[in-house]
């Protein structure tokens, strides 16, 4: 392994995003950070399209919202016999000011170019939460970096909260790959050893690929 490799550093950002629990029903809570299948979603539409996406693509990723709120989100339920029922008005929570960082270490000329003129718009969240991108080079070192607010495997690290979360959606939509994160909303001091470390002490790490091709023998839902 090298002591130190050059990376893509991408910085999303979006006045308001959302991203559905779905263990909870007719109320729409939020998660804390967004899962990593929704963000391997963003990197595609900026590449076009999963096709033009290579199936072992992988990714690090931190997060950071100032702020959660609530609002009331109108619903166009189905009724029982297939018509469209009465809107509905739900309360709908939902993160304030929010950062996304993504580092990319491989194909980082053909990120680059991707992500200066994405093919379609970038969403996080919701279709109308659109967001602002910029990108730098960034050195990262081998060595020990503290955890922060990155998203990491569940075996990773005990701080911070365990989520589970989908890795990888079929494009039918018919199987889901689900695995276990951790994430520290406010940011968790330990220090992860033998990891790649950003210049300002940033554990980043790699998490599990997105692409759907990896859904394919997930346990259908």
């Amino acid at each position: 392994m090298p002591e130190s490799v050059d990376a893509l550093e991408v910085t999303v950002t979006g006045p308001v995003a959302s991203f559905r629990n779905p263990l909870y029903a007719g109320v729409q809570l939020t998660l804390p950070c967004p899962p990593p299948a929704t963000v391997g979603g963003l990197l595609a539409a900026a590449a076009g399209g999963w096709r033009q996406v290579a199936p072992e693509c992988q990714f690090a990723m931190a997060f950071h919202a100032w702020g959660v709120g609530e609002d009331l989100e109108t619903y166009h339920p189905l009724a029982a016999t297939g018509r469209k029922a009465e809107p509905t008005p739900r309360p709908r929570q939902f993160l304030a000011d929010v950062t996304l960082t993504v580092w990319l270490l491989d194909d980082v000329d053909g990120w680059r170019r991707r992500l200066r003129r994405p093919v379609w718009p970038l969403r996080l969240g919701r279709s109308q939460d659109l967001v602002g991108v910029t990108t730098r080079d960034v050195t990262l070192d081998q060595g020990d970096g503290r955890q922060g607010r990155a998203l990491l495997p569940g075996a990773v690290t005990r701080a911070g909260t365990l989520l589970r979360l989908p890795t990888a959606v079929a494009l039918d939509r018919a199987r889901t790959r689900w695995n276990d994160y951790r994430y520290a909303a406010g940011g968790a001091v330990q220090q992860l050893s033998g990891q790649w470390v950003d210049p300002s002490g940033q554990a980043v790490v790699l998490l599990p690929p997105t692409h759907p091709a990896h859904a394919a023998q997930a346990v259908p839902v």
